[in-house]
Parts: structure tokens; sequence; C-alpha cells
């Protein structure tokens, strides 16, 4: 009994000096030169954006696309954190009556629970009809419908509809071919969505929107399906995201880049040292008996 105490204490101890991280990030892409582990549907596909691998998500006009896990993932408690950074360019088409900046529609980051999809093209931004959803969108161009509040505006929208719940106008153009990071954050035991962003700077230390919804009832389901969605109808452009890093628990990401996650060798790596330890200190335990 002593000795099975001993090897079960050094597992513990070497499990803790392989430094085995927490479960945090279930998705992690630091870039996109591949496309592993998402269903990509419509127009999505992978892209070169100058030296970067990008994910994009349209690139024309009249397009729908998304990109979604391939699988289902489960949230603690409807809680998540996320980080991603985007690029909106190469702008072409119609010009927005409202500000006159030519492109749209924008793209939205997206939590659902019913299937792996794209919906409306246009001012549906590709979400649209995504029903038990959440999501944000960062919105290009004026359709006027209710919570459409301008043609540069970030705003959270529930069960696929993109009359916004909430929205916020955004001063500089979102399609302006410069990197723009977000931070979209949601506590399943406050009930509180935040969404920060920020041109090509750090987490804001406040958030730019907030919103307090029951998450839990809206997705029904505890397993999401995670991802992006883009639109565009008379006007379009590049919609590109660079990076991303999701975390299945209210796990805010302070940084502004994609933290690397360690690969399946290196847990394997690990758990070969302490299988062979454990060996060790049994043959000695055996020999002083």
């Amino acid at each position: 009994m002593r000795s099975n105490r001993l090897i079960f204490s050094a597992s513990l101890m070497a499990f803790a000096l392989a430094g085995i991280p927490s479960n945090k990030a279930a998705i992690s892409y630091a870039d996109f030169s591949s496309s592993a582990g998402l269903q990509l549907n419509g127009s999505t596909h992978l892209a070169t954006l100058g030296a970067a691998n990008v994910l994009r998500l349209t690139d024309n006009t009249s397009e729908g696309g998304s990109a979604f896990s391939t699988s289902s993932i489960a949230l603690t408690g409807a809680s998540f954190s996320t980080f991603f950074s985007f690029e909106i360019s190469h702008n072409v088409g119609a010009t927005d009556s409202y500000d006159g900046v030519q492109g749209a529609d924008g793209l939205v980051f997206v939590v659902e629970t019913l299937s792996n999809n794209v919906g409306g093209v246009g001012g549906g931004i590709g979400y649209a009809g995504i029903n038990r959803s959440v999501g944000i969108e960062f919105d290009t161009w004026f359709n006027g419908f209710p919570g459409d509040i301008n043609g540069n505006h970030v705003g959270i929208d529930i069960n696929g509809s993109t009359s916004s719940v909430v929205a916020q106008a955004v001063g500089t153009p979102l399609n302006n071919s410069q990197v723009w990071n977000a931070w979209v954050d949601y506590n399943g035991v406050t009930d509180l969505l935040e969404v920060r962003y920020s041109l090509g700077g750090p987490r804001p230390a406040s958030p730019n929107l907030t919103y307090s919804v029951d998450l839990e009832s809206v997705l029904v389901s505890p397993n999401a399906y995670v991802g992006f969605t883009s639109g565009t109808g008379a006007a379009g452009g590049y919609h590109d995201i660079l990076q991303w890093q999701f975390n299945a628990e209210y796990a805010p990401i302070e940084s502004d880049t994609v933290e690397a996650v360690p690969e399946v060798q290196t847990y394997a790596s690990a758990l070969g040292a302490l299988l062979i330890g454990a060996q060790v200190l049994r043959r000695r335990i055996k020999a002083r008996a």
C-alpha cells in the first residue's frame, strides 16, 4: 500500500513539473495557414493578405460565408471568452449613403447551438436567421431597419436578428484596411456580456459595449458551434480574420495576441516521462523491500 501511495504522489508531482496547462483554450489560431477544426461555408476560404495567412469570409459583392468549429464545444454555464483580430479591406461596389464609404456589409462573431451554417447575405451579414445564437456584429453599411444605428457600428445580436439589442457607433471606419482587435466575454454567473475593441491596440480596461442576458436560455444547449459570418450585397470587400482564441469558460484574454497552445505531442511526452518515472520508482521500492 505504501509503494502505491508513493507512486501516486510521484505521479502527481510529475504532472505538476510537466507544467500541463488548463484546457481554457478550446480554439487557438495564431494564423490561418490551416483550417483544421473549422467547417468553411459559402464563400469562405483560406487566403493571404500581404504576408499573413487569413480566414477570408467574403471577398466580393453578393456573397455569404461563414466558418464554424467542426464540432460543438461544451461551454461551462454558457460562459465563454474570446479574442480575435480582423481586417476589412479592398472595398468594392456601392457607396454607403450614410457616411460615403464604399464597401459592405461587415462580419459577425457568433455562438450558436443549432447547426454549422451560414445565414442571410447583404444586411443579414451572414448571420440573419441563425437561431439559438448570440452575435457580435461589426457592421459597415446602413440599412435603416431598427437597431441598425448607422453605417459603422458594433452591435449585439440575438437569435439571428441583425436588429441589434444594443449598439455603439464607431468613429473610425471599420473597413479602413487596418487591423482591429476585439474581445468578447460572457459571465454565466452574472449574465453580463461585454464587448471590447480597439484599432490595433491592447485590450481596453472598460468594455465598449455591455448587455445583460441569460444566454443559457437563449442557446438552450450548452454545446455550441463558434465562429464567424459575413455577407455582402451591392457592395463588398475582403472580410478577413487574422487570429483567434476561444475559451470555453469565462476566462478573459488580456493580451492582443493569441497565446501558443502546447501541441498534443507535449502531453504525450509528459505522460511518457511520467510512466517511465513511475516504473523506476516501483523498481527502487521493490529493491529496498
